[in-house]
């Protein structure tokens, strides 16, 4: 009968974790994310769900003669808004696992 109290025991730390990390994941959600380009003439913003909210350009980098490096810039901004939302995300939920021999 000891096992048993020591499963449950378990098994409410595990519930705990998961409510936990559900809050933390809904954190992240809410949070926004700005990405730069262009010495931050173009900034995108990004919601922790990875949703474009809002793209600001500079009206110096909008050149009809030069749509391409616009393009650049705005996929540079994407990518580093992008790349934030990851990199908080790890640190955050990474908390959760750590020291879990978990597969990817």
């Amino acid at each position: 009968m000891r096992g048993m109290g020591n499963m449950q025991g378990m098994m409410k730390k595990m519930q705990k974790m998961q409510k936990e990390m559900m809050e933390a994941q809904e954190n992240l959600n809410e949070q926004q994310f700005e990405g730069v380009a262009g010495g931050g003439m173009v900034k995108v913003t990004v919601t922790g769900e990875r949703q474009i909210v809002d793209v600001a350009l500079d009206a110096s980098v909008v050149d009809p003669e030069d749509v391409e490096m616009l393009q650049d810039l705005i996929i540079i901004a994407t990518n580093d808004a992008l790349k934030k939302v990851e990199e908080t995300t790890a640190s955050t939920m990474g908390k959760f696992t750590q020291g879990m021999n978990l597969p990817f």
